[in-house]
């Protein structure tokens, strides 16, 4: 006899599983997690590697090829996330590292569990646009692109319940191995542009000996149109509404934002994107823009500068205030954030 929430064939139906889904991420979104995330660290080892990322940053690519310069095993979908899976499935990881380590993904702040990390970070612009095409093909979301720009940036609309993209940003370069040999900071647009490259310093910071052929065939085995075919084969939840597997996209936030928008994504993460070497738009445009919101906002900020996270060279900081400059200063605080900005 057929259940009452089963059809014909026993299969749950597709309005259910999308129900259980929402109401997973908005128990995602809310301090209810917490006690969720502790659990999702329980019995990790000491000795286990962590690719921490926010989310939507490329880490999907990442991690495929990882796995088959780690294995030697063809990476699908099911091996990859079973294998090489999230903080929340740890147990099921392989052991694919010396000494018997595990590499486990997370977009979790930094934690002190992370003892050693690879942390890979994406321009927000692209990062932005990426996460509301994949909640809009779940359904997730509704609204239009310049809400969900606000949502993306306050503290208090959270997109996934990590908070907005510059402060897990900071928690992982303002962390106590920022700086030290136990993280590795991978930008996906200079992986993307020069692959074997970082892959190889992946393979070294792992401290793994891996030939260059097995790079370069862990690189073929895993470009855009290869993925697209294994998500055909093995298809995830976001597969039967859309595509998981998107373009892979450096730069084409400046075709898609309009200058509003750029400017609204750079008042709250600009300090953010200097820090980790992104230009902002002001810069690419060929200097400092001197239309009106400009000079508005020139007006209302003090201009200094500090080193990028590498300690090579600076970077100009600006600090916002509303209305002109005051002798003791309230910082510019919108969209529940209370920050300082680069413009």
């Amino acid at each position: 006899m057929t259940q009452p929430h089963e059809d014909a064939t026993g299969a749950k139906p597709k309005k259910m599983i999308f129900t259980y889904h929402k109401l997973r991420r908005k128990l995602a979104q809310s301090k209810a997690r917490m006690p969720l995330v502790w659990l999702r660290h329980r019995n990790l080892f000491p000795n286990d590697l962590f690719l921490g990322s926010y989310p939507k940053a490329g880490n999907t690519w990442i991690r495929f090829v990882l796995y088959e310069m780690l294995s030697g095993k063809s990476a699908g979908f099911r091996a990859v996330n079973q294998f090489m899976p999230g903080v929340e499935n740890h147990s099921k990881a392989l052991r694919l590292l010396p000494q018997g380590a595990r590499m486990i993904e997370t977009h979790e702040f930094y934690r002190k569990d992370y003892r050693r990390a690879i942390y890979l970070v994406r321009d927000a612009r692209q990062t932005l646009l990426a996460e509301f095409a994949f909640l809009k093909v779940l359904g997730f979301i509704d609204d239009d692109l310049d809400k969900f720009i606000s949502t993306f940036l306050s503290g208090d609309g959270l997109v996934y319940g990590f908070a907005p993209w510059q402060r897990h940003i900071s928690s992982w370069l303002d962390s106590p191995i920022a700086g030290t040999e136990n993280l590795l900071l991978v930008r996906f647009e200079d992986v993307r542009q020069n692959p074997v490259e970082w892959f190889t310093r992946m393979a070294e910071f792992l401290q793994v000996d891996i030939d260059h052929e097995r790079i370069e065939r862990a690189i073929a085995n895993n470009t855009l149109d290869s993925m697209r075919a294994k998500e055909r084969k093995e298809p995830v939840r976001i597969s039967a509404k859309g595509r998981f597997v998107r373009n892979g996209a450096i730069s084409d936030w400046a075709s898609q934002l309009s200058l509003t928008q750029v400017r609204l994504i750079e008042q709250h993460t600009g300090q953010t994107l200097l820090r980790l070497g992104y230009p902002l738009s002001s810069q690419l445009n060929g200097g400092v823009a001197t239309d009106p919101m400009a000079i508005r906002q020139a007006s209302e900020c003090q201009d200094s500068t500090a080193p990028d996270f590498f300690g090579t060279k600076t970077y100009p900081t600006r600090q916002c205030w509303h209305g002109p400059l005051p002798d003791s200063s309230t910082p510019y605080k919108s969209h529940g954030l209370n920050h300082r900005s680069a413009s």
